[in-house]
């Protein structure tokens, strides 16, 4: 039996305790019934910081990113307004002034 991970932090190390659910890492304790209410929260994104992502956040890129097939490259510090958050390894699509539509890790990005 798969048991879903911690509404609170995220941890996939959750284990069963009587009628409760547990997480070792933050010590949230919830109902089965709790769990499943919470499922449809939906696609959480969290940037390098740990801070939660949502639709038409903005975010500060916080390493220089070469762009794939060309010579142009996203600096540090560069702003982008508006993001979507979309499912995949690069979980943000965004536009960036100057070099057009790009889809970036989160890991790389720092909200705004």
């Amino acid at each position: 039996m798969s048991l879903p991970p911690c509404p609170q932090c995220g941890s996939e190390y959750v284990y069963e305790d009587a009628n409760h659910l547990v997480c070792p890492e933050c010590a949230h304790e919830w109902t089965a019934d709790q769990a499943a209410a919470s499922d449809d929260d939906g696609l959480i994104v969290k940037d390098s910081v740990g801070n939660t992502l949502q639709d038409g956040d903005s975010i500060t890129v916080i390493k220089d990113l070469k762009v794939k097939g060309t010579s142009l490259v996203v600096k540090v510090g560069t702003k982008v307004r508006n993001i979507r958050l979309c499912e995949g390894d690069h979980d943000i699509d965004c536009k960036i002034d100057g070099i057009g539509a790009m889809k970036l890790k989160s890991e790389f990005v720092r909200k705004a």
